[in-house]
């Protein structure tokens, strides 16, 4: 399988992470420092090669760092130590797992120019008020210092899991992706080398799944593997005994040769019988290599998020007596619900397996990630969706969200919001799992309210997912960084794919955010249907149009497109193009607030030229006998909260913002919500809209300060924790329901309706209520955001008969 291989961290020691493990295992890499006489070295997990948890070697023993007014300059200096260039950052509350033994410094304080960490201010070695809850952590540049040599000792060898795949021994099964069977490989220095099935279980599979992106491990034929082993054997055996032969003759043939002068010697080419090459036909893999192993006793528990964590050993290098009674690990996997059909086999067991997984599904989702596989927890409870609380979170109980999901293991357990703030109810807290749950609600927890935990403590999850490829079928050109340029797809049939533009006709944030998330480049910033301004290519040809995605797709090719290419507008100016962003915007309603202020006023049409002029009445007012009688209105506030993690700013700079001299302020996005009322068939019977008059930040959250102001031609946006209130009182603000007869109906309100900007998540957008109107008087309620409630009360909600009395429960 060439390298689709799944990058993963490289982790430190059992002993350095698990209290109470004394087994050294995988050792983490220290690196001696010839200025002080100390050693420093990366530990903990997740982690990559070049950021962890920062421990020092010093009086003999090995000890952490207190996070205690730690600072960049703090890190450069370590990082530095390690033999890389500077740091980007670093880690508080031991981000990467706590450590064991000494704390040997705190309240460390450097200014950036010491030679040492010995050298900053501290309370001195071994001095701390601190626990291992406080290990600080660093985030090293990928940039070795020029003439930095690694120590050389033992630790050298790297005896630690780095990379693992799965080789599929029929060579062409290699091309269906995700790759769910095969032989177990592990990567060593360069090279991929085996692991052996002397004493393997299920356990070890199920960890090496979910490292993978699989939920679970499951049987395979062994029979067709012993007989792969045997024929591989055989002709291996063939193959020396024929080696053999050849040599006997070549010998016996030089013997009766006569003697060769020594320049004939220097101008004849040598003889040796060339090494014959695996042809593409082979079929085996086994029949074309013998196995390489390098890693044997392996003893997971079933519940570890990476095999370094289990204990292992390794045999040592050229051993000619490793896995002499075993065999190459063999492991199959189940592919998770979204990754069926992508090479994998629909088997009536996996479909039955599928189903339950969907049903599962049901109760569990994640909003807000940028990939597939991320995002914050949010669980189903009596109806409702809610949020889960990051007391005690862990990868344990992210790995159970994960698997529920049909996602691998748990690569990382995020806190504090990390993918943005839920809205409603916070269902779960101090969740603590074993990892052997099939779902959340196995594991034990706390019922809280929103007294005891804010949605600023949202739990999230990274899950491992199987590699698909997708990431090789598109690329960005042009642009003035990785994050953005020309779309370029590769596209045709199977055998014939060429690399075309997309064209950009019609093209949206929708599409757009389905690239950068196939790049695995976040979210979209902007969807450019033109790109005249960036360097050409030679790609000029249009091979894809009329692209349609709902935002859920995994890749553009997985949207709806023309079957043949019809673009007005070709040649690559006209192409689409997108620039990334790693967070995004998410804006919601606070739909209570809806409820508690909608009322009903008869405005008469002298009050109402400035919304005439706004096209914010019914179309029946313009052959109304102006300026006599009245509108009947629907008033009602809106709060809107960016829950997201970006500002929301308007697609449009303010030196295109057009100015209203009727009411005396600029509108900065033409249409910024929908407001409409539906009958319970979905016919719209009265509808409005809201230009943005004015975003700004009317208030913020605790600790988070306003940046946007609308007074004196100021910037407009809604910051990140904070929202924008239009009340019930002002122009536009309202749906004229004039011509509305008495009935039942849902009161409906869409924010950013039209997709001009992009957002992290868009299903959250619409508010429903229901609504009865007797003509004189109008009841609202049952008010709530779009996603927040199960599929089953929607469909009671949109099936509302409405109220028979005026009493609203």
């Amino acid at each position: 399988m060439s390298d689709l291989s799944a990058s993963l961290w490289v982790l430190c020691t059992l002993s350095a992470i698990v209290p109470g493990w004394t087994q050294q295992t995988t050792p983490p890499t220290s690196h001696p420092n010839p200025n002080s006489g100390l050693k420093f070295r990366l530990a903990g997990f997740p982690r990559k090669h070049n950021e962890g948890r920062i421990e020092v070697f010093y009086n003999q023993e090995w000890g952490t760092i207190c996070d205690d007014d730690f600072t960049m300059e703090n890190a450069h200096i370590l990082c530095r130590h390690l033999g890389f260039t500077e740091a980007t950052g670093w880690t508080h509350s031991a981000k990467y797992g706590k450590g064991i033994g000494r704390i040997w410094l705190d309240n460390v304080i450097c200014s950036g120019s010491e030679k040492s960490i010995a050298d900053c201010s501290s309370r001195g070695w071994g001095s701390t008020d601190c626990t291992h809850e406080e290990d600080a952590g660093v985030i090293c540049k990928d940039e070795r210092i020029p003439g930095y040599v690694e120590p050389n000792t033992i630790e050298t060898e790297q005896r630690q899991v780095e990379e693992v795949r799965l080789r599929p021994v029929i060579s062409s099964a290699k091309n269906r992706l995700p790759i769910h069977e095969g032989i177990l490989e592990i990567k060593y220095r360069d090279t991929w080398e085996q692991v052996c099935d002397v004493g393997w279980t299920p356990a070890n599979s199920l960890v090496v799944c979910g490292m993978l992106g699989f939920p679970s491990e499951k049987k395979f034929n062994k029979n067709f593997y012993k007989e792969v082993k045997t024929s591989a054997n055989k002709k291996r055996s063939t193959k020396v005994t024929s080696a053999a032969r050849r040599e006997v003759k070549t010998s016996a043939s030089k013997k009766r040769s006569t003697k060769v002068t020594s320049a004939a010697r220097r101008s004849s080419p040598s003889q040796e019988p060339k090494k014959k090459e695996p042809k593409n036909g082979d079929r085996l893999y086994l029949e074309r290599q013998k196995p390489s192993f390098r890693m044997h006793s392996v003893k997971c528990g079933g519940t570890e998020v990476h095999l370094s964590l289990c204990p292992l050993e390794f045999y040592k290098v050229n051993s000619t007596d490793s896995c002499q009674d075993g065999s190459p690990v063999v492991i199959s996997c189940t592919v998770g619900p979204a990754f069926v059909g992508h090479g994998a086999p629909a088997q009536a067991a996996m479909k039955k397996k599928k189903v339950s997984q969907q049903r599962r599904e049901e109760l569990i989702r994640l909003k807000g990630g940028a990939r597939p596989g991320e995002g914050r927890v949010e669980i189903l409870k009596k109806g409702e969706w809610g949020t889960v609380c990051d007391d005690r979170w862990d990868v344990q109980a992210a790995s159970v969200v994960c698997r529920q999901l049909g996602f691998g293991s748990a690569k990382e357990a995020l806190t504090g919001a990390r993918m943005g703030q839920g809205m409603g109810q916070i269902h779960m807290s101090e969740v603590r799992c074993t990892g052997k749950e099939d779902s959340l609600f196995d594991c034990q927890y706390k019922n809280i309210t929103q007294e005891d935990c804010k949605h600023s403590e949202d739990a999230s999850v990274k899950c491992n997912i199987p590699y698909m490829g997708y990431e090789n079928t598109i690329r960005l050109h042009g642009g003035r960084s990785q994050h953005e340029g020309r779309v370029e797809v590769l596209w045709g049939p199977r055998g014939q794919e060429r690399w075309g533009l997309v064209c950009g006709e019609g093209w949206g944030s929708r599409e757009a955010n389905v690239v950068c998330q196939q790049l695995g480049l976040g979210f979209v910033s902007s969807a450019l249907q033109e790109t005249w301004y960036w360097d050409s290519s030679n790609m000029t040809d249009m091979i894809m149009s009329g692209v349609r995605c709902s935002g859920t797709e995994m890749s553009l090719q997985q949207c709806t497109h023309h079957r043949a290419v019809s673009c007005k507008n070709t040649g690559s100016r006209h192409a689409a193009g997108v620039i990334c962003s790693e967070t995004a915007s998410d804006l919601i309603l606070h739909a209570p607030l809806v409820q508690e202020t909608a009322y009903i006023e008869d405005r008469p049409l002298h009050m109402l030229y400035c919304a005439a002029e706004e096209n914010c009445l019914s179309s029946s007012a313009r052959n109304a006998n102006w300026p006599y009688g009245h509108r009947r209105l629907l008033r009602f506030s809106s709060q809107i909260h960016n829950i997201g993690r970006a500002d929301f700013r308007p697609k449009a700079g303010r030196h295109s913002w057009v100015w209203h001299e009727c009411h005396g302020h600029y509108h900065s996005m033409d249409i910024f919500t929908h407001y409409d009322l539906l009958t319970s068939n979905g016919t719209k019977v009265a509808e409005g809209h809201k230009a943005s008059f004015c975003l700004e930040d009317t208030e913020c959250q605790e600790l988070v300060s306003k940046r946007y102001e609308c007074a004196n031609f100021g910037e407009q946006g809604i910051t990140v924790g904070c929202w924008d209130l239009y009340r019930h009182d002002i122009d536009c603000q309202w749906i004229d329901i004039t011509d509305v007869k008495p009935g039942n109906y849902i009161l409906q309100v869409v924010i950013n309706p039209n997709f001009e900007v992009a957002e992290s998540d868009f299903t959250n957008n619409a508010m429903k209520c229901n609504c009865k109107y007797d003509g004189h008087r109008i009841w609202i309620h049952n008010c709530h955001i779009g996603d927040a409630l199960s599929e089953e009360e929607n469909k009671k909600f949109e099936q509302y008969r409405g109220q028979l009395n005026n009493q609203i429960l």
